[in-house]
């Protein structure tokens, strides 16, 4: 989904960044299907389910769920292309400015061990700067906007990703 109203009160992000997330993890799957980079990567299994499992559970838990609800909870949306009524800064806004990224990011670590596919691995930094490019970038400069110094303040006592 993407801005489809004509409100000027939201960053201009066009393009969903779960999609770049998503992209990666079967993109370097398929890119793993014709070209083995590393053919011993990865624990056995069944240690690749539990470990990357459990990184991508938890990623999804404390860098999905959490800022999610925190956002609910004050009726406010979490799409990017959606108005920002107020700065969240607290939940997971006090460890990142972008828990919801980051765990696109650690999802995409979590699957490159379950599936042993070094390529997701690889693709990992690029889905992260797809993502700045796609959307970080993007909000940052409507908040610096909209907010001003609250947000430049919120911006320098909480790092990007971690």
């Amino acid at each position: 989904m993407t801005n489809t109203s004509n409100d000027e009160d939201s960053a201009s992000v066009r393009f969903p960044p779960p999609l770049v997330g998503v992209l990666t993890i079967l993109l370097g799957y398929a890119l793993g299907r014709f070209f083995t980079v590393f053919p011993e990567f990865g624990f056995p299994a069944p240690e690749r389910y539990w470990i990357g499992g459990t990184i991508a559970v938890l990623a999804g838990l404390v860098f999905g769920v959490w800022p999610i609800t925190r956002f609910r909870k004050i009726d406010q949306d979490p799409t990017p292309w959606s108005p920002t009524p107020e700065i969240v800064i607290d939940g997971p806004y006090r460890i990142t400015r972008n828990p919801m990224y980051l765990m696109m990011l650690l999802v995409c670590i979590g699957f490159a061990i379950i599936l042993a596919e070094v390529w997701i691995l690889i693709l990992t930094p690029v889905c992260g700067v797809t993502i700045y490019l796609t959307a970080i970038r993007h909000e940052e400069a409507y908040l610096k906007t909209k907010f001003g110094d609250a947000y430049l303040d919120y911006m320098k006592k909480v790092r990007r990703w971690i």
